[in-house]
């Protein structure tokens, strides 16, 4: 069961009617799905909407680039039609929320499809800290189509698995730190998680309102600039994509902690600063980024503002359900044979202990984090004239582990969670069968130049070695 991916273009459907896209995804989902695992709630008002949509095709009436495309969301995104559980059964047996999310509405306005809601790892990952990522109570366990025995990396787990398999091209994740690129990077497609705040974050349901931010995971980076274009609400990031000319580009390489973890992702990424540099970019190397502030700020940021976040969120559901950290806490208590099978909730426990966004330990740990993220972002650009940063994203994908939860080597996305500033990972190549990115990231609101370069080295690679292999749904061995 393998195939060969195409290379960047149009993310126009053509003629080809939306009906008949749709159909073909819900039947590939069919045969694909019950091995990943990737897909927990399906839309079955899918087609209606998509023979309306071919019908204001004929009639004349194209909504933009997306009309008729499909796309799957995060099931963390609030969708006025579906339920939206963050993978919880706290909040599985609820009413649908009562609105879309903004993103969601600018979607459909759009004229994009909502396919169904991807698996995630439950709340975002941030329940217990031996979990595995793909796993929820709601969605159960999904899988890497490269490899059914290895994680498909958190917490956007089914929306990675999903366009690597092929359920669709277009889905939509959400990232605190590395929740995005890192599917992206152990699913070997495009994850671009956006500057906070530039897409709205109403409707998600939240971690921490300081480094959440929902983005596009796709096949190519020209797909994510048009999807970024819809969810922004403004610009066209799509124009951003010129080709692999990089000549006058300045692109610098920390080092220290950010390489050294996994020999085989070093390899790749340093065939990929080649390309980089072939491609006309300056490289300078041998930087390095200073310490992200202390682990223990960066984790108190977090207890403080999902308690308070949380809450903020629940009150906008329908009466019924949870309305608190407190109550969702005591329901995993009382389904603990489930909920609590695998991994604890004590990250949930020491989040419900704090005191409030005024508390003197919250402030000064925001403080302490927000500064070591952006003036070490920052301050490496400015000092060394760079565009941008490059460094590996992620190590190949590890094995599931339901018993001792990931084994997580290493990461790039600390400094631009800490910062609220953007990341962009891109494939760049395979180690023993298994797919590995390189991370573009900058300053805020460098979304534009980091979508540049992604697609002057996605465009480089793709001359250079060929189309990315698509998935073969087999144990890795």
């Amino acid at each position: 069961m393998s195939s060969t991916r195409q290379g960047p273009g149009d993310v126009s459907p053509g003629p080809r009617p939306a009906l008949a896209t749709v159909e073909e995804l819900q039947a590939r989902q069919a045969e694909l799905d019950p091995l990943i695992n990737a897909v927990c709630t399906p839309n079955r008002a899918a087609l209606t909407e998509a023979a309306r949509l071919d019908t204001e095709r004929e009639d004349g009436r194209v909504r933009g680039p997306l009309h008729g495309m499909a796309v799957l969301v995060k099931d963390n995104i609030d969708t006025a039609d579906l339920p939206t559980t963050a993978g919880s059964l706290a909040l599985a047996d609820q009413p649908p929320p009562p609105y879309d999310a903004p993103l969601v509405r600018r979607l459909r306005e759009a004229g994009c499809i909502i396919l169904g809601k991807t698996n995630l790892s439950e709340w975002a990952n941030f329940r217990g800290s031996s979990s595995s990522s793909g796993w929820s109570g709601y969605g159960g366990l999904t899988r890497n189509p490269y490899a059914l025995n290895r994680s498909p990396g958190g917490s956007s787990s089914g929306s990675g698995a999903a366009v690597a398999a092929g359920l669709a091209d277009l889905s939509i994740g959400t990232e605190t730190n590395g929740s995005i690129v890192c599917p992206a990077a152990l699913n070997g497609i495009v994850g671009l998680k956006p500057t906070v705040g530039l897409i709205p974050q109403q409707g998600i349901i939240p971690l921490s309102h300081s480094q959440d931010t929902a983005g596009p995971m796709t096949r190519t980076v020209r797909q994510a600039a048009a999807l970024l274009t819809v969810l922004a609400g403004t610009g066209d990031y799509e124009q951003h994509c010129l080709g692999d000319d990089l000549t006058g580009v300045r692109i610098g390489v920390p080092r220290g902690p950010l390489w050294g973890y996994s020999l085989g992702l070093d390899r790749v990424t340093e065939e990929a600063l080649t390309l980089l540099s072939a491609s006309g970019a300056t490289i300078v190397d041998g930087l390095s980024l200073p310490t992200p502030g202390s682990e223990e700020d960066q984790v108190a940021i977090l207890f403080h503002e999902m308690k308070v976040d949380l809450a903020a969120y629940l009150a906008t559901r329908h009466p019924g359900g949870p309305r608190t950290l407190a109550d969702v806490i005591a329901f995993n208590k009382a389904h603990a044979d489930v909920e609590l099978r695998y991994f604890g909730q004590e990250l949930f426990e020491r989040s419900e202990q704090t005191d409030g966004l005024d508390s003197p330990v919250y402030v000064a740990a925001r403080l302490s984090a927000l500064r070591a993220g952006r003036d070490g972002i920052d301050g490496l650009l400015r000092d060394n004239q760079l565009d941008a940063l490059v460094t590996p994203s992620y190590s190949p994908a590890w094995s599931i582990d339901l018993v001792n939860g990931d084994h997580v080597l290493g990461s790039s996305s600390t400094h631009a969670a800490l910062a609220g500033y953007p990341l962009l990972s891109v494939p760049s190549g395979l180690v023993e069968g298994l797919p590995v990115g390189i991370t573009f990231s900058g300053t805020g609101r460098s979304d534009a130049t980091l979508i540049r370069l992604a697609h002057a080295f996605e465009t480089a690679r793709i001359k250079a070695h060929g189309s990315f292999p698509t998935p073969e749904f087999r144990q890795w061995v």
